[in-house]
């Protein structure tokens, strides 16, 4: 049977989440608040990371680059979701469901990077706080940071026109609320695990090293922590790593549960409560475990606010 008939150009349907009940119309407004909540917070951080010059340190420049991949990530997918549920619409362009494969994968692959990446200077601040300026400077921070965009960036587009040169034969009626990879592979009329080992090779790469070096990293920050003479100070590094190992766990789980398992295991109502974990929940959490717990960014938020009303009392004076 030949698949020339079939069109790239047809359009797919999203089957989403939500219905009509009123259980879907509370998760929809969960899923709203959740998206404005993800926005502030990260344009906060990016506002707080570019105005204020003690935020100019090689930590804190990847911290920048998390929330505005959060911001895309997230603004990629509810968006669509938002407008679907309002109109009752569900369909999606072919050229649509491409972009939102490109730009999730990238960022996906970019922030399991990048999150390796903040591992690293953890691990160096905590365990080698006297070679810090040496092992993680500006320049070093930099290079961590646009790697990341650029891996993300070649990955997301060798599986995008892989994903999108298949051929959709049968219904072209995506059981997800965005256009995921192992979604789509279901709809293909053709034998797609050659492509798949790809997958598993990208898994390893972009979920399964990153994690261990992540994990790897804060069994040694622990360890050090462990030699602290102060009390305090180990309860302060134990929270801290605990939060964080909360939210990587939360992050890499469900990607590598999604993307390292066979075709035939995946079920939809599987895949998306999975998704939501990875594409709406973290990004709302990322900026307050990594960042609004720190002093120091609570202090550019305190000086900012008092800025803004100082600035606003004497306009209203000059008035």
């Amino acid at each position: 049977m030949g698949y020339e008939n079939h069109s790239f150009s047809n359009d797919f349907i999203l089957l989403g989440v939500f219905s009509s009940s009123q259980t879907s119309l509370v998760f929809f407004s969960f899923i709203f608040l959740i998206f404005i909540m993800t926005i502030t917070e990260n344009t906060v951080l990016l506002l707080l990371i570019f105005r204020d010059v003690r935020l100019h340190t090689p930590m804190y420049y990847p911290l920048g680059h998390l929330s505005f991949m959060d911001i895309l990530h997230i603004s990629n997918i509810v968006p669509k979701m938002i407008s679907d549920f309002l109109s009752g619409g569900k369909t999606i362009s072919f050229a649509g469901c491409g972009f939102q494969i490109f730009l999730s994968l990238t960022l996906l692959g970019g922030e399991c990077l990048l999150l390796a990446a903040m591992s690293y200077d953890r691990y160096v601040a905590i365990c080698h706080p006297l070679r810090y300026p040496i092992l993680m400077n500006k320049h070093v921070s930099i290079l961590m940071a646009r790697g990341s965009w650029l891996i993300g960036t070649i990955n997301s587009t060798v599986h995008t026109a892989y994903v999108l040169h298949f051929p959709f034969c049968g219904s072209k009626a995506i059981d997800h609320f965005f256009c995921e990879v192992p979604a789509m592979l279901k709809l293909s009329c053709i034998d797609t695990s050659p492509y798949e080992r790809g997958v598993y090779v990208s898994g390893i790469i972009f979920l399964l090293i990153p994690f261990s070096t992540i994990s790897a990293s804060y069994v040694q920050v622990l360890l050090t922590v462990l030699q602290m003479n102060s009390s305090e100070a180990r309860k302060k590094s134990f929270s801290t790593c605990s939060f964080h190992m909360t939210v990587v766990i939360m992050y890499y789980g469900p990607l590598i549960f999604t993307y390292m398992r066979p075709k035939p295991y995946h079920t939809p109502g599987q895949d998306k409560f999975l998704a939501i974990f990875y594409t709406i929940l973290t990004p709302t959490l990322n900026p307050l475990i990594y960042s609004f717990r720190n002093k120091d960014v609570l202090l550019a938020m305190k000086n900012m606010l008092k800025s803004n009303f100082l600035i606003k009392t004497m306009n209203m004076n000059n008035a």
